[in-house]
């Protein structure tokens, strides 16, 4: 388990649907910091340059006053322009080395394993701060993202001294086995940012960490 207590507990990712109007962005954001969220990953796939910076910026500020550190999906340019916390690295989206070399041995790096534990090796090795393994459920996210096992959890966390995100269709109800099994995190985009009530939801899922 992680040492790190930045790197336990619920992730939560925006949801890219959120991220086209900054007044829903940011009250989900409330929200969810309010529910819990330990960690939180500023993901927008569809805006342009200026409203994702934009989008980032406004989510940075809320984050800061929560205490909760912000993270920037596959963005390293994005995350150093507006002073985040840290990166995600999906695979193919940057050189784990160059995003260590530019934002520095305290930034917060995480890299995508999908299902690969030799890639969880080799970015431990590197120097990553966690690593993401997933889907464990089907997901609408990443709907074509082949399924891990809990055994497969159980697996990576005997072999893995770094912490551990697990990620792909994760509902509350799900969180407390895959924490059991060796998760420090888990990660949530539509459990959060697609309930009606995000600081609700997220409270379901950090109650799997409250043991």
């Amino acid at each position: 388990m992680s040492s790190d207590h930045r790197l336990r507990g619920l992730y939560a990712i925006t949801s890219a649907s959120l991220c086209a109007d900054p007044a829903r962005l940011v009250a989900a954001v409330e929200a969810a910091l309010r529910g819990g969220v330990r960690l939180l990953q500023y993901r927008d796939k569809l805006g342009s340059p200026e409203s994702r910076e934009h989008g980032a910026r406004l989510v940075l500020e809320r984050c800061r006053a929560a205490s909760v550190p912000l993270i920037v999906n596959d963005d390293l340019a994005l995350a150093v322009r507006i002073g985040a916390d840290g990166v995600h690295l999906g695979v193919g989206d940057g050189s784990l080395a160059d995003a260590r070399a530019v934002l520095g041995p305290s930034a917060i790096i995480g890299i995508t394993c999908a299902d690969s534990l030799a890639r969880a090796l080799a970015a431990e090795q590197g120097g990553a701060s966690y690593v993401a393994f997933g889907a464990f459920f089907h997901s609408s996210t990443k709907p074509e993202a082949a399924l891990l096992s809990i055994e497969q959890l159980r697996q990576a966390r005997a072999r893995l001294r770094l912490p551990i995100c697990a990620i792909g269709g994760i509902t509350p109800d799900r969180a407390p086995a895959l924490v059991a099994a060796g998760a420090d995190c888990v990660a949530a985009v539509d459990g959060v940012f697609g309930a009606a009530d995000p600081e609700r939801a997220a409270r379901a899922y950090a109650a799997a960490f409250a043991v």
